[in-house]
């Protein structure tokens, strides 16, 4: 059974930082890429960043570059991202995402809320 649990969402006033984790499990980890996806409030699911399942190549939506890292640690089956400079657009909540092996996403988690606001 493919389970993602994603943690450390929470407030935070912009500029300042968070780190999201998503625990994996059900499913061998590091064989597949992964995805964080977003949807802020009234709006539609946005698919922040990629990784690949050796975290050798990772994309990052434009507005989110330079800003946001993405990484794994395959011996732990953890998804992260680092997120800096957050700023009231990227209030969301934010979804870690197993990729079904063609650019389609097969199983998701049930979020961690992020609030940028002073």
């Amino acid at each position: 059974q493919v389970q993602l649990v994603e943690s450390g969402g929470g407030l935070v006033q912009p500029g300042g930082s968070l780190r999201l984790s998503c625990a994996a499990s059900g499913f061998t980890f590091s064989r597949s890429w992964m995805y964080w996806v977003r949807q802020a409030p009234g709006k539609g699911l946005e698919r922040v960043s990629t990784i690949d399942s050796l975290g050798y190549n990772s994309y990052y939506v434009d507005s989110v570059k330079g800003r946001f890292t993405i990484s794994r640690d395959n011996a732990k089956n953890t998804l992260y991202l680092q997120m800096n400079s957050l700023n009231s657009e990227d209030t969301a909540v934010y979804y870690c995402a197993k990729d079904t092996g063609d650019n389609g996403v097969d199983y998701w988690g049930e979020g961690t809320l992020v609030t940028v606001s002073s």
